[in-house]
């Protein structure tokens, strides 16, 4: 009877390690908001590193976070390191390129609770007052990603971050 349940056992745990191979290798997560400002507006809050405590979602997560700023004092160069609680983990965040007012691409490598490398975007168009503006990451999709995305909706984690942070976004800009 053991050997019955442990095989059953086996099998479903094969199962689930070949079903989450099949999901995709890489992965996007974004969303997008309207905020009633130009696009230069809202690209020198995002451009500039410096301020990015007055609307990022991760900042409220461990005010008591230790950051580190370095490289250009803003745009392409610009570098923004942390290290805080469980939740923000520690990591290293480059604006790799910016295109004013329009486009800011940003390397973000995670180092701890686990190791990643991505690339976050905003992306601006402006619509007459106002500005849509979508904030993506997207990156590779490890096993260990895959695995665990068998069991979490990363775009609904994320998402909801990216959700709280362009509606601080929002309020900084518009106020």
């Amino acid at each position: 009877m053991l050997k019955i349940i442990a095989g059953i056992i086996v099998l479903l745990v094969a199962g689930l390690l070949a079903y989450a191979a099949t999901r995709p290798d890489s992965f996007r997560v974004q969303r997008t908001a309207s905020i009633k400002a130009p696009p230069e507006k809202i690209f020198a809050l995002i451009n500039d590193l410096k301020g990015w405590p007055a609307w990022s979602p991760y900042e409220k997560k461990d005010p008591a976070m230790k950051r580190t700023l370095s490289g250009a004092a803003t745009g392409t160069g610009a570098i923004y390191e942390w290290q805080g609680n469980k939740e923000v983990g520690k990591g290293k965040m480059e604006i790799a390129d910016t295109t004013s007012p329009s486009k800011v691409v940003i390397k973000l490598d995670f180092l701890e609770p686990f190791e990643a490398h991505n690339i976050a975007e905003f992306d601006l168009q402006g619509k007459g007052e106002s500005t849509d503006v979508t904030w993506a990451i997207y990156g590779p999709s490890p096993f260990i990603t895959k695995l665990m995305s068998v069991f979490f909706d990363m775009d609904k984690m994320i998402g909801r971050d990216f959700e709280v942070g362009l509606a601080n976004l929002k309020a900084v800009a518009e106020g």
